[in-house]
């Protein structure tokens, strides 16, 4: 990985620093952000230092350019970072952010459809200030360059470097939730093939758990048809690693806070305004996503059905400012304080007060005081990507006593499973779990504790970078090795000489976009004359065996080669007609199958004019060639997710081929009928070509044996591609 000449360059919307004016000077800040930290500590560990010679960070700039060009005169920049703020004009800049990004995708990310905008502007400033950024960032990057972009303001921003830049190494991480396909479908067409093109031009796309990846998955799928294998999407022109990194946080900064000078004062004059009292802290920023009001209305509950804590507890509800200029948010302060105000009136009395509500910022020290002196969090949004505020009051209980309450619907909920994890909208269950929370003995607490702690201090932030990086430079290589070669003159005269040396040959022959062209209906897909002509000289051939290995169903295939001397394979390898031999089925005809799955096709053709369904002895076929494109496209993909479900666990497979969508039993497929023939012939040269999904099968099985060729784009198991059908044709008759 290390090279001198290399430079990491991170992209988020904001920069990772305030540049302050205090007496006349001016002071470059750094914010307390997880990311920045991570990777301050990251390159400072001796072993990642020369990895990268400069770290670069782009972001939108929060000062104004006359202040940076002055700090620029009188200071010098940090030594960690090269900081390259990008000044966007405000209008622009308000419609992209507090519009598209947080009216827009923030809301319906989180699962609060009702408070999506759908505004036409909104999405077209979007697509500017990702353009901005990707004008500023080509201006500096230079191969061998990694380029890691965050976060959802920023979906449109890996294909826009793609585009300009083919072989940039990019990365993208995802710091939010990614919604199911149900709920991210709610997003205008265009818009929603626009992200997620965006997002593919990324060669490793990361989210924080692997339900968030499932969604992304079939979400690719839906949207743009790309299918996956192994959490890997083929694309036309490479590969991109879709994968789970949860976001860890500095374990070590957090479990040592306690012994800093400043902390132990903080946790010394807590613990004094309340003795002998029970403490229950949470810290959330102002967000209608993080559930406080349901919080409150559970510590309501506790006190209602729980009397005896009263003036035994207080909750500690610390808020912190933002996005103040969106009313959704103004109006959630309010709703707050009204609960706060309505408890407090309620169960105060004159020597204590149930709920402290503070809406301010907190600094780390007096953060830290609170998760250590704190005998419960409770950390209960409605939706979160990740929430580091429950790893770090898991990192900070060092003595191994408190409790963690914990959302379910939360991304740490995954890695903190020992938590009390909780509905955040079941009122009576919170309640239940603070009262187990208070109640719990140290020696659960300490257990639960101490395996939360293990698993953070396992995979803590450095770990999070680390995993990264590495599998960003694993997926380039995999890009290397996977990189099609092109049927070359050279390699086409490799091929025919062999060919020619061989003593016995195989050819592996596919049919529709291989031998020919595809056609509007299949039946109109025949072979001319000079194709049967062309098959009956290879098929001649004393030396040559030649199989034409198809989808289509026997009775065609007998009809059309029935003279040239060929092993025809019918339906994929369902069954097999050697020369001069009757056809063998390769598995018991089931037909009962069928029954359940054709009133699916039946409903999806009555949806889609222009399409029909193809039976065979095997198989059952949606083809939708002549439907019009795009709602082709989207009524293949609803069934494809269809019969996902329909068949799960079954005995059946399911083909997303060329504008055909096929259902057979499984166990049956080309790779497994070409190795049968295979082994059966050996031959000295085998040859496979063909154009579909179904036929990576066979070039996946005979990888290690034979000259394998894709037919068009698109990544593939084959060793070789070659252009077209046509090119197919020009290089058989050169066999001959």
């Amino acid at each position: 990985m290390e090279n001198s000449d290399k430079s990491l360059i991170l992209v988020s919307n904001r920069l990772p620093f305030q540049l302050l004016e205090q007496d006349g000077k001016l002071l470059l800040k750094q914010s307390d952000g997880g990311l920045v930290t991570a990777l301050k500590s990251y390159f400072n560990a001796e072993s990642n230092r020369d990895v990268f010679k400069h770290k670069k960070w782009f972001g939108a700039a929060d000062f104004p350019e006359k202040r940076w060009n002055k700090f620029k005169k009188q200071s010098s920049v940090p030594d960690d970072f090269t900081v390259e703020p990008l000044f966007i004009e405000t209008k622009v800049y308000n419609k992209y952010y507090n519009g598209f990004c947080n009216a827009t995708l923030w809301p319906l990310f989180h699962y609060f459809p009702s408070y999506v905008v759908y505004d036409q502007e909104f999405f077209e400033k979007y697509e500017e200030v990702n353009k901005i950024f990707a004008d500023e960032l080509l201006k500096v990057i230079k191969p061998g360059d990694t380029i890691w972009v965050h976060d959802y303001q920023l979906f449109l921003l890996p294909q826009l470097i793609r585009e300009k830049m083919p072989e940039a190494s990019i990365g993208f991480f995802l710091h939010i939730p990614f919604p199911s396909y149900e709920v991210f479908r709610l997003l205008h067409r265009p818009w929603k093939e626009k992200i997620i093109r965006g997002l593919l031009g990324a060669d490793l796309i990361g989210f924080h758990t692997h339900e968030y990846v499932q969604h992304f998955l079939k979400t690719v799928r839906m949207v743009l048809g790309y299918d996956h294998h192994y959490r890997t999407i083929a694309m036309q022109d490479r590969l991109v690693k879709i994968e789970m990194f949860p976001l860890g946080i500095d374990y070590e900064k957090f479990s040592t806070a306690s012994t800093q000078p400043e902390v132990t004062q903080q946790m010394e004059a807590i613990t004094r305004n309340f003795p002998d009292k029970k403490i229950i802290f949470s810290v959330d920023r102002l967000d209608y996503t993080k559930g406080v009001t349901h919080r409150l209305l559970g510590f309501e509950r506790l006190l209602k059905t729980h009397p005896e804590w009263i003036e035994k507890v207080v909750f500690v509800m610390v808020v912190v400012p933002s996005r103040q200029i969106i009313s959704k948010y103004n109006e959630r302060r309010m709703l707050i304080e009204e609960n706060v105000g309505r408890i407090n009136g309620k169960y105060s009395t004159l020597s204590w007060q149930p709920v402290i509500y503070r809406y301010n910022h907190l600094g780390f020290e007096e953060l830290c005081a609170l998760y250590h002196v704190a005998d419960v969090a409770l950390i209960t949004p409605l939706r979160d990507g990740m929430n580091l505020v429950a790893k770090e009051y898991v990192a900070c209980c060092s003595e191994q006593q408190g409790v963690l309450i914990l959302s379910e619907l939360a991304g740490a909920a995954n890695e903190l499973s020992e938590a009390l994890q909780v509905n955040p909208l079941d009122a009576d269950e919170i309640s239940q779990a603070i009262q187990q929370a208070l109640t719990m003995p140290v020696e659960e607490q300490q257990r639960k504790l101490s395996l939360m702690q293990k698993r953070l201090i396992d995979y803590d932030v450095h770990s999070w970078v680390n995993d990264f990086m590495l599998q960003l430079n694993d997926i380039k290589q995999q890009q290397k090795a996977e990189e099609q070669k092109f049927v070359t003159p050279s390699i086409r005269r490799e091929i025919i000489q062999s060919f020619h040396d061989a003593h016995k040959r195989n050819l592996l022959l596919d049919y529709d976009g291989t031998l020919v062209a595809f056609a509007k209906h299949p039946r109109e897909a025949v072979p001319d004359r000079n194709l049967l002509q062309l098959l009956a000289r290879l098929g001649t051939d004393p030396k040559t065996n030649l199989t034409i290995i198809s989808g289509r169903d026997s009775g065609i295939l007998e009809n059309w080669f029935h003279d040239i001397p060929a092993t025809l394979v019918a339906e994929h390898g369902a069954a097999i007609r050697r020369i001069d031999h009757v056809w063998s089925q390769e598995k018991e005809i089931d037909q009962s199958w069928k029954a359940v799955i054709r009133p699916t096709l039946e409903m999806f053709t009555k949806r889609s004019p222009g399409s029909f369904i193809e039976e065979k002895n095997h198989t059952l076929a949606w083809h939708y060639r002549t439907v019009e494109p795009e709602l082709g496209f989207i009524r293949s993909r609803e069934l494809l997710d269809t019969l996902f479900h329909l068949v799960r666990n079954g005995q059946l497979q399911i083909m997303d081929g060329n504008k055909v969508i096929e259902v057979r039993l499984s166990g049956v497929d080309k790779g497994v009928a070409a190795r049968k023939l295979v082994d059966e012939i050996n031959p000295d040269f085998i040859l496979a070509i063909g154009d579909d999904k179904t036929d990576e099968d066979m070039f996946r099985t005979l990888a290690d044996r034979a000259i394998t060729i894709k037919v068009g784009p698109g990544h593939s198991a084959a060793q070789y591609s070659i252009a077209s059908q046509r090119d197919v044709i020009r290089l058989l008759h050169e066999l001959c």
